[in-house]
C-alpha cells in the first residue's frame, strides 16, 4: 500500500503505547489561500490522508499546527479540530489583529498553544514574543517557537525574562532547529539545556530529517543530540512527524517514512517507559488530553 506523502509501505516495527500522540502536523488545502511571501505551498494534504499515515504509525492522538504558509488564518486548524474530536487538540497562529473573542473560539475548539515561526514564517517577528505570550497566559496556553539557533541565542536574555515574569511555558520544535554537530559545540546547545532546566520549557523531537545532514530522522547522528535532551528532561519531551512534510514536497531532501521515524524515536527512548512517557503522558499535562488508562 501506498501511504500519501510517506515513503515506504511497512508498519512501525515498535508498537506504539495506547494514547500514543502525534504532537506535530499540518493539513494543506489550496482553497485557503496562502499568504504573501509564503515560502512552502505543498500540495493538498487532508485528514483522511493523514488518517492512513495515522493507522501506519499506530498513533491515536494528534496535535495539528497552523503552518507558515497561511499566516494566522486557522480556518483549516478550526475545520479539521472539529472533525478529530477528543483525539485532536490544536496549535493556532495570532497576530496583533486577533481579537479575544477568537482567541475564546480557538481554545473552545481544543486549541492550547501558539506557534512562532521565525525560520519561514511571514507573520512574526522576535519582537512578537513577548506581546503574544502575554495574550495567551488567561488561556493557560503554551508558546511554540521555531527559530534558527543564530535567533535563539539573540534571544536568549529575552527568553530567560519571559519564563521569569509570566506563568507560561515554551514548547521549542523541530529539536530547537539544533543539528548533530552543534551537540556540545554551539553555545545554542547549552542555552537549551539550561532551559530545559527551569520546567518551564518542552521540546519536540520533530523534524529529525529538517537538522540531519543526510535529511532523514534515521540518521544515526540523531542519536546523541535526541538523548541529550531526553537526558536533561524526559518529562517534557515530546514528538510529532511533521507530516505532509511540505519541505519534501518542495524537493529540499527525501520524502520521510513515518514508521521509521516512529522507530527511530524509539530507539532515542530507549526504553518502553522513556517512549510512553514522550508519547503519552507528556502529551496528557501540555495538551490537556484525558489520562489514558
Amino acid at each position: 500500500m501506498d501511504y500519501p506523502f510517506s515513503a515506504g509501505h511497512d508498519r512501525a516495527r515498535v508498537p506504539v503505547p495506547a494514547g500514543a500522540c502525534d504532537a506535530h502536523w499540518h493539513v494543506y488545502d489550496q482553497r485557503c489561500p496562502s499568504v504573501p511571501g509564503a515560502r512552502l505551498q505543498p500540495p493538498d494534504a487532508s485528514l483522511a490522508q493523514y488518517r492512513q499515515v495515522q493507522a501506519r504509525m499506530g498513533t491515536q492522538r494528534a496535535v495539528l499546527v497552523t503552518p507558515s504558509t497561511y499566516g494566522s488564518n486557522n480556518r483549516l486548524l478550526l475545520e479539521t479540530l472539529a472533525q478529530l474530536g477528543p483525539d485532536g487538540r490544536g496549535v493556532a497562529v495570532i497576530d496583533a489583529h486577533t481579537d479575544d473573542a477568537e482567541l475564546a473560539r480557538l481554545h473552545a475548539s481544543g486549541v492550547r498553544g501558539v506557534r512562532l515561526n521565525l525560520s519561514l514564517g511571514v507573520t512574526h517577528q522576535p519582537s512578537d514574543i513577548r506581546p503574544i505570550a502575554e495574550r495567551i497566559v488567561p488561556l493557560g496556553w503554551h508558546l511554540q517557537l521555531l527559530m534558527p539557533v543564530e535567533t535563539l541565542q539573540a534571544q536568549a536574555s529575552a527568553l530567560q525574562a519571559l519564563l521569569h515574569a509570566l506563568p507560561i511555558d515554551l514548547v521549542f520544535d523541530h529539536f530547537a532547529r539544533l543539528r548533530p554537530e552543534h551537540l556540545n559545540q554551539h553555545p545554542a546547545h547549552a542555552l537549551v539545556l539550561d532551559l530545559l532546566a527551569t520546567g518551564r520549557v518542552w521540546l519536540k523531537l520533530s523534524g529529525g530529517y529538517l537538522v540531519s545532514a543526510l535529511g532523514s530522522s534515521e540518521d544515526p547522528a540523531l542519536h546523541a543530540l535526541a538523548r541529550s535532551f531526553i537526558d536533561a528532561a524526559p518529562e517534557r519531551m515530546l514528538w510529532g512527524s511533521d507530516w505532509p512534510h511540505a519541505s519534501a514536497s518542495a524537493g529540499l531532501h527525501p520524502m520521510p517514512d513515518d514508521a521509521r521515524q516512529i522507530d527511530a524515536l524509539a530507539q532515542w527512548a530507549g526504553d518502553a517507559h522513556t517512549l510512553q512517557q514522550v508519547l503519552v503522558h507528556n502529551p496528557e499535562r501540555l495538551y490537556g488530553f484525558a489520562p489514558v488508562n
